[in-house]
């Protein structure tokens, strides 16, 4: 298969959604061949003097082949695994090179819950070339947003949308794990996470635990939060709020007994801790849930 494509009509559901395709497809550029192909709408058609403007988010995804991307921010080289994030209105052009042409995987959408999501500071104008790399799970969910739009069967625009959803988590999960590739301290931090699963109803001395790894603990809170998203102290925090959670809803102990259990040092800070995390105190949570 040279090229498949197919562009979508959508309904006042599928907007109402929050994110719906537009356009999904498949290329096998061979070298010195025309890019793009005429067959395209004019729409989507460029010539590479003038460039284009699209009035959608896609990803393509570059398997084979090599060439650049260009936008107002400057030309990026493109590479196998390379993955070009287009934003709506934004000028730009791109192509393959010429004498090795390239396999690429797109899938053009919109929607109020897309401009939401592409807000992550993974997604940038200033660096549209992201390199994932050759990933089976990406070309995968490639595939499966293909079969869906090919077929289009009832519901195919909100299943496929999850799958639009599921790339860009892969995206982002790939760029995080960048910055602990072969490095100890990812170790470090998964066991750290670990013992603080199996005592979360306990205080944790987490100054303590890095210095039991041999980690300082200011890199380690740093590279804790680059990897989870939040810090040692607030995972932990969080780990307590959930067994406080179970415990107002499966036991009949009083809010005290829950308070002393989990290490908080008085009922009032433990009310206090948990209305600012959950947005009311455990009695008006027990009662809502019990």
């Amino acid at each position: 298969m040279n090229e498949y494509f197919k562009y979508l009509t959508t309904s006042e559901e599928d907007i109402n959604w929050g994110l719906y395709l537009k356009v999904a497809g498949f290329a096998q550029i061979k070298a010195n061949a025309q890019y793009p192909t005429k067959e395209h709408p004019s729409e989507y058609y460029f010539e590479w003097k003038s460039g284009r403007n699209l009035h959608e988010f896609q990803l393509n995804y570059i398997t084979e082949g090599a060439g650049i991307f260009e936008n107002k921010h400057g030309r990026f080289q493109v590479k196998p695994g390379s993955l070009l994030v287009i934003f709506p209105n934004e000028w730009h052009r791109y192509r393959p090179i010429k004498k090795t042409g390239w396999v690429e995987n797109y899938v053009g959408f919109n929607g109020h819950i897309a401009h939401q999501l592409l807000k992550h500071p993974t997604f940038s104008t200033q660096q549209p070339v992201i390199q994932c790399g050759i990933r089976e799970d990406i070309i995968d969910t490639y595939l499966k947003i293909s079969d869906l739009v090919e077929k289009e069967r009832p519901g195919y625009q909100q299943i496929a949308s999850g799958m639009v959803v599921k790339l860009l988590g892969y995206i982002i999960s790939f760029e995080k794990r960048k910055g602990f590739s072969g490095k100890q301290i990812s170790t470090v931090i998964e066991e750290v996470r670990f013992l603080m699963r199996q005592n979360a109803a306990q205080e944790i001395n987490l100054e303590d635990l890095a210095r039991q790894h041999n980690v300082g603990y200011s890199y380690f809170r740093k590279m804790f939060k680059k990897y989870t998203g939040v810090s040692p102290g607030q995972y932990h925090l969080q780990l307590r709020i959930i067994r406080a959670k179970e415990l107002l809803i499966s036991t009949d102990k009083s809010i005290k007994e829950i308070s002393l259990e989990l290490g908080f040092q008085t009922i009032h800070y433990f009310s206090l801790i948990f209305k600012k995390k959950v947005g009311m105190n455990p009695s008006e949570f027990r009662k809502r849930l019990n």
